[in-house]
């Protein structure tokens, strides 16, 4: 079996592996380049295989950075199936179909503005073709195994968000496991990651593979950040990602008004695409730790806002309350006109709930920036502005040391990918030093034997 890394090789970004066994061609995940410029313009460069060779693709999970491309992988010749889970397949459905209109918009305003090298400037992929990606999904059910051609391929929970799994390829008396992205062992809502079993070698993410994330309950530090906000009538602001950390932010308000902790206030999820997400965490609910029950429960102290018009309501309302609305990394959406509107205010908080990439107005805020560029001019910023990491969907570097840890033998070898190269190699010096295994980071472009 050969394996070769065509993304998520020294980032985080771009997961592609194309796995080969006699005449047998698989694509474990096609996700897009995304983040910087010379990273998102790799998405444009031709792939070095014909997608018409291709027997089938296997998705670990739904986010972009694994499923992106495929639209544009099945406009250029790809006619076979592409395997997920059930959940993977409704969520990709929703991500899907926004990446393809996205992509025509971002095609128009550059035409419309000018600033484009290329005349006219095109979508990356359209709506159309997204449609078509949707419509070549086939769900598979977890550790069941499934064959394609000399290969075999197993699917095991791997936490992270709803349906994402690690894949086990089997051919022969040989096995890969490709880790996915690994989900935290204390996660809120998502089970811990299913235990690797006894592959001969492993190709495992390493997103934290250089630092922990800080220790504590997640639930009580927003509770604190939520208190003393609402408390002086202020507008508590969470930009959040529409999959996962939106249904976590809801939840851990569920537990908050529950308890007593925080007194009960309106909260508003201000996105359509995380209130589609988060039917889906009542349809598959035996895919997280929530019974139907405490799910329908949870999802009851929350107002969705649906229309543009409810959206501008929220503007005409004076605190206290709670808005969780995208982008999470304050890059565009809903969330920049409560920005405008709440951010000026001292009394109000701004709380980021995850890592936020160089250049987006997230990081301005983390630097202590005073105003922000916003539909074209500046806005004062006078909020209160908090970071937790404590919400990350990936498991920290000891969650992955763990995790390799319980293999049933030492693997032969660990690949480490999607992971900055810092994060990569700093989690192969760990591993080799705790357990004593052959690791190290991938090779963007290498093709590595697996015999």
């Amino acid at each position: 079996m050969e394996v070769t890394f065509l993304g998520a090789a020294g980032t985080v970004t771009g997961s592609k592996f194309l796995v080969r066994s006699g005449t047998t061609r698989v694509l474990v995940d096609c996700g897009l380049f995304q983040g910087l410029k010379e990273l998102r313009q790799r998405n444009w460069r031709p792939l070095p295989f014909d997608p018409g060779d291709l027997d089938a693709v296997v998705l670990s999970h739904a986010h972009l950075d694994h499923t992106g491309f495929l639209p544009a992988l099945i406009r250029d010749g790809y006619d076979g199936p592409v395997h997920c889970t059930l959940p993977t397949r409704d969520l990709c459905t929703i991500l899907l179909a926004d990446s393809g209109r996205i992509q025509e918009e971002d095609a128009e305003y550059a035409n419309r503005k000018g600033f484009s090298k290329h005349s006219p400037a095109l979508p990356l992929y359209t709506s159309e073709d997204a449609e078509r990606a949707i419509g070549r999904l086939a769900p598979v059910a977890m550790r069941q195994d499934f064959s394609i051609g000399q290969l075999s391929f197993t699917y095991h929970p791997a936490g992270h968000i709803l349906g994402a799994a690690s894949v086990r390829v089997q051919a022969g008396a040989k096995a890969v496991l490709f880790s996915g992205d690994l989900g935290r062992s204390d996660d809120l809502l998502m089970p811990v990651p299913d235990l690797p079993g006894s592959p001969d070698w492993v190709v495992m993410e390493s997103t934290y593979g250089d630092r922990d994330h800080p220790k504590g309950d997640p639930i009580e530090a927003l509770g604190e950040v939520a208190k003393r906000t609402l408390e002086r009538g202020g507008v508590l602001i969470i930009p959040s990602f529409a999959v996962g950390r939106a249904q976590t932010m809801i939840y851990c308000f569920h537990r908050l008004f529950e308890t007593g902790q925080v007194e009960r206030v309106p909260v508003f999820l201000n996105s359509p695409m995380a209130i589609d997400v988060s039917e889906l965490y009542h349809l598959h609910h035996s895919f997280h730790k929530l019974t139907l029950e405490q799910c329908a429960r949870a999802f009851r102290d929350v107002r969705f806002v649906h229309s543009v018009s409810q959206s501008k309501a929220l503007n005409r309302r004076k605190g206290p309350m709670v808005i969780i609305a995208a982008a999470g990394m304050l890059t565009g959406g809903r969330v920049l006109h409560h920005l405008k509107t709440f951010g000026g205010d001292p009394r109000s908080t701004i709380l980021l709930p995850g890592y936020q990439a160089e250049g987006t107005r997230g990081a301005a805020l983390l630097r202590g920036e005073e105003q922000l560029k916003i539909h074209g001019r500046y806005w004062p910023i006078r909020a209160e502005v908090i970071q937790h990491n404590i919400f990350s969907a990936h498991g920290d570097q000891g969650d992955l040391v763990s995790w390799i840890g319980e293999c049933e033998r030492p693997p032969r070898g660990v690949a480490l990918v999607h992971g900055e190269p810092d994060a990569a190699r700093t989690l192969t010096g760990r591993i080799g030093e705790t357990l004593g295994y052959d690791a190290r980071p991938a090779r963007d472009g290498e093709t590595v034997i697996f015999d």
